[in-house]
This record gives C-alpha cells, structure tokens and sequence, in this order.
C-alpha cells in the first residue's frame, strides 16, 4: 500500500488517499470527511505497476515559481517548488472556439458563454517565458485549444514560435480545416510548424458518433490525403473510452503502418472525466495503461506484447548523455513513471510490425548509455573526451545490444541510433523515423483518479496569460474555467459559428 494525497471530486479539497492492490489491479481511495469516500482502477495490472515504478526519478523542476504558496500543491499551482519536473511540452490554448461539439472535451466556448483568445501579444510573452525557464528552457510548444485553426493567424503564431527559438511546434487540430485544401497544410508547413497532432477515434463511423456526436471519418481520411500531399507529418491521437473504441486499437496501429510515410506514431490517451460523472458510467468505461497495452498485444496477435512498452522516464539516460556532451541542461523525461509509456515498432516492406525490444537489449543499452553519461561528465575535457572516445564506447556498447540475426532486413539500426544520439540534427531524426513508428500511451487524470505525486512529476503544462504554468491535469481538472474567465472577451455569437 502506498499513501499519497489527492482531490475530493465535489468541493476539491486536498485529502489523503491509499494506492492498493485488490483483484489483480492497483486501485485508489480517498475519504472527504464532508463528500465521502471514493474509490476509482489507478493502474489495471499489478505487475506492470511495479515493473514502472523502478523508474521512478526526479527531475530538476522549474526556477522561479510564481505561485503564492497558499494552501499547498495544488491548490495554488503557477508552478510550485515542489514540482521536479521541466516544461518539455508546453500547451497554449490560442481560442476556446471550436468546430465541432464533442461529448468529450475539455474546451468549449459554446458550452461555457464566453469567449477565451489570447492575443498575439499575449502569446508572445508566454513563449517568452517558456523560453527563458530556468534550469531548463522549454524547447517544444503545442498549439490547441478548442479548436486552433479556427484563428485566422495562426500561421503569424506558428512564424513567431519558429522564429523565437522553439525547436519543435506542434498543432493539435481535429483536422476539419485540414480536410478543406492541401493548400492549408502546405501553409502549416512552410511557417514552421514540425507536426499536426490529429485526434481520431478509429477506422469506423461508431467511434466518431459515439465521442464527437457524427461520422468525422472522412474529415480525418481527408486531411490525412492532404496532410501526404503537403509532406506535413502527422500523429494520430485517440481518445479511448473502454467500450467505445478499445476494440480497435490493432487497426489503429495497422492503419498508422499503412500510411507510414505521412502518419509517424499513434499516441493513444485513455479517458479523462472531464467534470462530474456517476460511478457506474465511470466504471463501465475507465480504462488505464496496462489495459491498452493488454488490448494492444491481443489485437495484434502477439507482434507487439505489453512487455515491449516502457515508461517514459526509461529514457532519462538519454537526457544525461545529451547534458554530459553538452555541459548544459537538458530536456529530462522525469515524469511520473505511471503517466505514461511507449514502444518504438518498426514497419517493414510488408508493413509487418517489428518492435524494436525484438532485436535490442533495451534494458542493457540504456544501462550503457548511462554509464557512459557518468564518465563523460567526469572528463575535464568534455567534448574532446566524446569526440574521441565516447563516441567508440557508445558505438561498442549499442552494437553489444543488438542482435544482428533479428534486426529486420533493410536497416542498419546501431549505425542510425548511434547519428541520432551523436548528430541529433534534423536529419538523422528523419532518417530515424522513416520506417519507426511510437506508439504511445499518455493517461491524463481526472479528479476521481488524481495523484498528487503525479502532478509533481508532469513534463505537459499549460502556459497562461499572466505568466505561470500549470500542469496538464491540475488545469482541466481545476483551473480551467477560472483562467479562461479572468482573461476572457465579450461572446459574439457570429465568432462562434462554425
């Protein structure tokens, strides 16, 4: 049993909560002495919890806190001394407008009454101060919303982030305006912008009926032809509600191989409640992590298993290598081990889906990897050391970690893992990626699952209007409506119209 400290879903007081274990899966409970005890799944499989939690590592958090520390984390968010991870991907809500009218949606201005846009101004100054963060810079921004091409000037805002120094710019979009003309994408494209974040719900009509109201389908089929058309790289992003759309999971993946020239990953996000929601509903549709990696391996007959994923901060080896070859900070993947995990696939000629955990000692590799970050950072002459004998001992250690007889025809993989870690140009990157497709899975919480402990470790914030940042799932589950209304403008009904 693990304490921890989580949120009363009716009046958000903080309260104590317990992560157990009961029937094969972690679950958590917490008591509100006013509201009662509340009890949701946190994690659906005992041994993949504790296979995570080795990970478990702090980051270096964010300097500077603009918060009044009142009333402790994460009553008072703007962000905290007690946060241990950095920015690594920042949102920017840039209108609360929107396109369609989802069932499920954090955004809304026709629900809400009011009118959220940020002016350009505004925008700036908060890339601004993602910028100038400190220990670590914020290197990559998500632009969404509502829906964000809904803005006339979004292409000025994509220019504008490009041209302040952000190294990867990403639009979250239904990609109904995408659907309209290959010569909207093309424009994406040419202002900077690195990929479109695309929601989609699966390969039939019923998914879409069910979580967005109608057939949005043939938009996403659509925007993905002219997304090709353009050479604007997409990510597939599903929303997956237990029931709903969990069926389709392996044709998902199928479908992303299928188009692996254009569609680069499929990062699935299980449901997050938004608002108030009834026990058996919750229940009937809550699904988690393992159950998407359990649904995973099912779907595709085994190619891809449960055990091939990783949680995010496996990777932190890779962010203490870049820090010792450089002599600065880094971007370090130090979030909570439980919020999130992925697997690398190679697509072969057949589109047959090979993970890369099938030809690599992933575990061995990465315990090299950060070997090595140790003795490069102890070297006094730290790039002169990589140059001429980091770079062997790498090149060893990852060729050491490769089976040979089992790497897919086609590929010389060390050789192009190794310009990765080495080269990190954009370049290698693309040449990294050509035939490697991510799959994968972030689960956001919601005040029914919310841990404390968490929040803390969140790599995914929300910058505002008055300077602060808060993580992904403290501001939809607590400060949305509150900042979106203090910096909101008079509702105009014909802005609203779609």
């Amino acid at each position: 049993m693990k304490v921890t400290t989580s949120i009363c879903p009716e009046c958000h007081d903080t309260v104590e909560a317990v992560i157990f274990e009961e029937q094969g899966k972690m679950l958590i409970e917490k008591t509100c002495h006013v509201h009662g005890t509340y009890r949701d799944i946190y994690w659906g499989d005992i041994p993949s919890y504790y296979r995570f939690d080795k990970y478990l590592q702090n980051g270096s958090g964010v300097a500077g806190n603009t918060n009044r520390n009142n009333g402790g984390c994460p009553q008072d968010c703007g962000i905290c001394k007690e946060h241990k991870t950095s920015t690594i991907l920042a949102n920017i809500d840039i209108t609360n407008r929107c396109n369609q009218q989802c069932p499920i949606c954090f955004a809304n201005a026709n629900v809400s009454g009011y009118l959220y846009e940020p002016t350009m101004e505004q925008i700036r100054d908060m890339m601004a101060g993602l910028k100038n963060q400190k220990p670590v810079m914020c290197h990559a921004i998500q632009f969404s919303g509502g829906e964000p091409t809904m803005r006339n000037d979004l292409f000025q805002l994509i220019r504008m982030g490009k041209e302040m120094g952000f190294k990867h710019v990403q639009l979250a979009t239904n990609g109904k305006k995408l659907a309209e003309s290959v010569e909207y994408c093309s424009n994406l494209l040419e202002s900077g912008l690195k990929t479109v974040y695309l929601q989609f719900d699966g390969i039939t009509p019923e998914p879409y009926i069910a979580t967005r109201g109608f057939n949005a389908l043939p938009d996403k089929l659509k925007a993905i032809q002219n997304c090709r058309e353009a050479g604007m790289p997409i990510d597939l992003v599903p929303t997956v509600v237990k029931g709903i759309n969990d069926h389709q999971l392996g044709d998902m993946i199928r479908f992303v191989a299928s188009n692996i020239d254009i569609i680069k990953g499929l990062n699935i996000q299980p449901v997050s409640f938004a608002g108030r929601i009834d026990d058996v509903q919750r229940n009937r549709q809550r699904i988690t992590i393992p159950d998407v990696m359990k649904q995973i391996e099912d779907q595709t007959d085994g190619m891809i298993t449960a055990d091939d994923f990783y949680p995010v901060p496996f990777i932190l080896p890779l962010s203490h290598l870049a820090d010792a070859m450089s002599d600065i900070n880094n971007v370090q993947f130090s979030v909570n081990p439980h919020c999130g995990s992925g697997a690398y696939i190679y697509v072969d000629e057949k589109n047959n889906l090979i993970p890369v955990t099938h030809f690599v000692d992933v575990e061995g590799l990465f315990e090299h990897i950060e070997e090595l970050a140790v003795e490069v950072k102890a070297a006094h002459h730290l790039k002169t050391y990589f140059r001429w004998k980091g770079i062997r001992k790498l090149s060893k250690g990852i060729k050491q970690h490769v089976d040979t007889s089992k790497v897919p025809d086609g590929i010389d993989f060390a050789k192009m893992f190794l310009n990765l870690l080495v080269d990190r140009s954009g370049n290698s990157t693309k040449v990294f990626h050509r035939k490697m497709m991510l799959v994968g899975i972030m689960h956001f919480q919601d005040l029914y699952n919310i841990d404390i402990e968490r929040i803390q470790r969140c790599g995914v914030h929300y910058a505002l209007p008055d300077g602060r940042v808060i993580p992904f799932c403290t501001y939809n589950s607590l400060y949305r409506a509150d900042v979106e209304k203090q910096f909101s403008k008079s509702l105009n009904l014909n802005t609203i119209a779609v």
